[in-house]
């Protein structure tokens, strides 16, 4: 960006600490107190109001963060100076991004300070040049629960934790470090991270808790004003990401066996064309063990997966704890009810059908995203045959599909040599609307 062509009348976007105007440069502070406007929260309006000159226009942004951008352009059009005071860092979760995203880049001049994140680490030695900033500063989340959706509020949280060995937490009075200590347990990494809590820093209540555990943690209260460290103490786990042993997952007992075996899980997920932030259904999720997989190829994106099976449900429960994963939520029900409330997936896969496939296959080639996939896996005839007159007659939607049978054998030993067993052979049937490929993605 050429500064050259800035505006002659920016709106001064200034970062301010609870030091009041000990933390603001010369430059800063002169623009404070020369400012006819002021844009802040109630909180930081009242601790500077000082320095504002006489009948400067105060607005209180609580609230009202849409009305921000009408502000700075009344006032610029009115050739008033306008500032809008800012926690910190402006840039790193504050307003500017948001202003700019309003506005002209050029309408803004952008006054940074320190973050309360780098204070918070400065108090207690962190090194934060390779840490993850999250921001749990919204609504009120509430408690997490193993398997949310990504529409909890720490959800981006709780995936963080499972890929960063250090996080930066802006927190709120409701998502609180207790609260986030509880996550931890939630999601059994209550071992595995030391946590540290600055709360009201530059104020002379300041206070620091430099090692703390997460079962400590959880059952204490915090000042509202706080910023949460967290840092890996046990190194994460180097998990295998795709094509895991069928002896990996927890199966049925004594009928041990109903789990999509390894070698059609791995063409399965294949067909899937999975991405990174992908939206994936698993359908009759039996085991889990396609959708558990699936959930390690698309770290970004959230596996919803659904059982009718009440043993199956819970054995898929027991392998999605011992998995690490947060991106998966596990469904007690029968497809297709339910589905509904779900977000359009971009693949799917149907290991179980409840005897409602042609409807099944219908719905979700209504709902797939463009480009996405559905993959069947079958073992009997008569569900083939109903598939593959399903989708035969939704040619003329724009679907296409096509159908590769797989059959396996493995080694097995005889005697002090070895003969191959052949595993049941399975059909996996695959189906795309082609009329969405030419969409934008």
């Amino acid at each position: 960006m050429d500064t050259t062509l800035q505006d002659p009348n920016p709106c001064r976007v200034i970062g301010v600490l609870d030091d009041g105007i000990e933390s603001l440069s010369m430059t800063a502070l002169a623009y404070l107190r020369n400012a006819d406007v002021v844009i802040g929260g109630a909180r930081t309006l009242s601790l500077f109001e000082r320095e504002f000159k006489a009948g400067a226009v105060r607005h209180d942004l609580t609230g009202q963060l849409k009305m921000v951008p009408e502000w700075v352009r009344a006032a610029r059009n009115d050739h008033l100076a306008c500032v809008v005071l800012a926690t910190g860092d402006p840039l790193c979760h504050g307003i500017a991004p948001y202003l700019a995203q309003h506005l002209c880049v050029q309408a803004l001049d952008i006054l940074p300070n320190l973050s309360t994140l780098q204070l918070a680490c400065a108090r207690i030695g962190l090194a934060w040049q390779d840490a993850r900033i999250v921001s749990v500063h919204a609504r009120d989340a509430g408690e997490w629960t193993r398997g949310a959706t990504p529409a909890h509020g720490l959800y981006a949280l709780a995936q963080a934790l499972r890929a960063h060995a250090r996080l930066l937490v802006l927190t709120s009075p409701d998502n609180s470090p207790d609260r986030i200590a509880r996550l931890l347990l939630a999601e059994g990494l209550g071992d595995d991270f030391h946590m540290a809590v600055a709360e009201n820093l530059l104020q002379p209540e300041e206070r620091v808790l430099a090692e703390l555990g997460a079962r400590e943690a959880a059952d204490m209260r915090f000042a509202d004003l706080n910023v949460v460290l967290l840092w890996r103490t046990t190194p994460a786990p180097r998990a295998v990401r795709f094509g895991l042993a069928d002896a990996e997952f927890v199966q049925r007992q004594p009928e041990k066996g109903l789990i999509t075996k390894q070698e059609v899980r791995a063409v399965s997920l294949a067909r899937m064309q999975l991405r990174q932030d992908s939206t994936v259904w698993d359908i009759g999720a039996g085991s889990g063990s396609v959708g558990l997989e699936a959930a390690r190829l698309c770290p970004q994106g959230h596996v919803y997966a659904i059982e009718k099976n009440e043993a199956d449900f819970a054995i898929a429960g027991q392998n999605h704890a011992a998995f690490g994963i947060s991106n998966y939520s596990l469904h007690h029900g029968k497809a297709p009810e339910g589905l509904d409330a779900w977000p359009d997936p971009d693949a799917v896969f149907v290991g179980g059908s409840g005897g409602e496939l042609a409807t099944l296959i219908q719905q979700v080639l209504r709902r797939l995203r463009p480009q996405g996939t559905l993959v069947m896996n079958f073992v009997t005839l008569e569900n083939l045959a109903t598939a593959t007159a399903t989708l035969q007659s939704m040619e003329d939607q724009g679907v296409e599909w096509d159908v590769l049978q797989l059959q396996a054998a493995r080694s097995k030993p005889i005697l002090h040599m070895h003969r191959m067993a052949a595993e049941n052979p399975v059909w996996i049937v695959c189906a795309r609307s082609v009329a969405k490929a030419g969409e934008k993605q």
